[in-house]
């Protein structure tokens, strides 16, 4: 007697041993990876306190195109925030991938419920009783509720959660992603389009002078006092002006068609706001964010990290397998001949379920835990790349910086000094000692220096909206 009932307690021990291990969970925790010990992105020395444009440690704001001083700009990013197409189906996935989770969620932390009403007609006969006859036709009705579990021993259920947790997170910095870089996109492409204009509108002048210098050589050549050739050189120098302008102003409808785009807006029907290199400010700081920082905000590397997580409990999902699981269900109800008496007494049914799995031999688990393995490992290697990158793209911003201040520099010197030339050959001409031929070709070359000039403004404003970009944004 005793031998029974010491087997009786181990059977229904059983049962709560298993659901003690149901605080466990398969496969390793997810560990944060380390930040980058570097303190700095690049050598060199860049952007010194002398500057008119400095880097400092600080905090990049959220709205950053706001630094540029342009309240056409802002304006513009504001509305394509609210109305591009990108983010929308960027903030679609992101929904689904949160609805994605809540439904995994319902559907394995809490016990299932289902109400179940059928009605059958039916016939049957003695035979299966060894009788001859007794045909019997009659309806069966029954109304019942059913109730189930799968406890979650090893964790599997929580581990495809937390998988799919990180997923949505992943789409959350996705959606990040193509906020900073749609903002970073319209502010560059504004600035070209600023570029393009200044250009064109000095390319105007070049051309009025070209011709100005050809209608002058063509009566010299009248007089006797130049060559044909000199009259072709000119020509070929207005026709090269003529090109370059026809060039320039593809390049512009193709700025203007672009804003449109990203802007969701359609290049026919859109409102838009014409820039020009005057209506930007150049931010005279940039503030600065520490490697070891920038990882933990750059939605690109969250991004990363977010797949990395998600490999992870996926890996953890798959080694659960391995393990017992065990469901329990309960059924009560009511079945009768007729809808009167479907819920009188006498017409009680019910049930209780148990059920234990052990896996035993199924290699094909193996081999799924060692592929979710290559998959963290995978998304681990793409996550140390995702920070490489991001190190380098960061110190190529530095040295562009860096670099535009030197052209800058060296393009405001010439144009200056083109300037200064211009004015020389105006007094000289005023008194006779130049050509009216030598001062508007001193105002062609000076307007060629201007030309270099607008071009290396723009690079430095665009190079800077680079460097907010390379910062993450003002995300957090």
């Amino acid at each position: 007697m005793s031998t029974v009932k010491n087997r009786s307690r181990k059977i229904v021990a059983l049962p709560f041993a298993l659901l003690m291990v149901a605080g466990c969970t398969a496969g390793p925790d997810f560990v944060r990876p380390a930040p980058p010990k570097s303190v700095s992105y690049t050598s060199r020395v860049m952007l010194t306190d002398n500057e008119a444009q400095r880097v400092v440690p600080g905090e990049v704001p959220s709205s950053w195109w706001e630094e540029f001083r342009s309240p056409k700009l802002s304006a513009l990013i504001e509305v394509a925030l609210l109305q591009s197409p990108t983010l929308e189906a960027a903030t679609a996935t992101l929904r689904q991938a949160e609805y994605l989770y809540k439904a995994k969620g319902g559907s394995t932390l809490y016990p299932r419920i289902d109400a179940n009403l059928a009605a059958r007609r039916q016939g049957i006969n003695g035979s299966m009783n060894a009788q001859e006859g007794s045909e019997k036709t009659f309806n069966l009705l029954n109304a019942s509720v059913s109730a189930g579990y799968t406890f979650d021993l090893s964790g599997g259920n929580r581990r495809q959660l937390e998988s799919l947790a990180a997923k949505a997170g992943y789409q959350r910095y996705k959606l990040a992603g193509a906020r900073l870089t749609l903002a970073a996109d319209i502010a560059t492409t504004a600035i070209r389009q600023a570029h393009l204009a200044g250009q064109s509108a000095v390319l105007d002048k070049i051309l009025a002078s070209r011709q100005e210098l050809l209608d002058i050589t063509r009566e010299r050549l009248r007089l006797g006092a130049a060559s044909e050739y000199e009259v072709l050189a000119m020509q070929a120098h207005l026709e090269q002006a003529r090109a370059a302008l026809a060039t320039l102003g593809y390049q512009l409808d193709q700025t203007t068609h672009l804003l449109a785009l990203l802007a969701g807006q359609s290049p026919d029907s859109a409102t838009l706001p014409s820039f020009t290199l005057n209506d930007f400010i150049l931010p005279p700081t940039l503030p600065l964010r520490v490697p070891s920082e920038l990882v933990r905000l750059r939605p690109d590397i969250e991004a990363s990290e977010a797949l990395m997580k998600a490999a992870n409990a996926d890996y953890g999902a798959a080694a659960a397998k391995s393990f017992p699981q065990i469901t329990l269900g309960a059924d009560i109800g009511s079945q009768t001949l007729s809808a009167a008496t479907l819920f009188g007494s006498g017409s009680l049914v019910w049930g209780l379920a148990g059920q234990l799995v052990q896996p035993l031999f199924n290699k094909g688990i193996g081999a799924e835990r060692d592929a979710a393995k290559a998959g963290f490992d995978a998304a681990a290697a793409n996550y140390r790349q995702s920070v490489l990158n991001a190190l380098r793209d960061v110190a190529d911003v530095l040295s562009a910086l860096d670099h535009d201040r030197q052209l800058l520099s060296s393009c405001a010197g010439a144009d200056s000094a083109a300037q200064e030339q211009l004015q020389i050959t105006g007094s000289r001409y005023t008194l006779g000692a130049a050509s009216y031929l030598e001062l508007v070709q001193a105002q062609v070359d000076a307007e060629q220096f201007r030309l270099e000039l607008i071009a290396a403004q723009a690079r430095r404003l665009s190079d800077t909206v680079a460097f907010y970009q390379s910062m993450g944004g003002g995300g957090k």
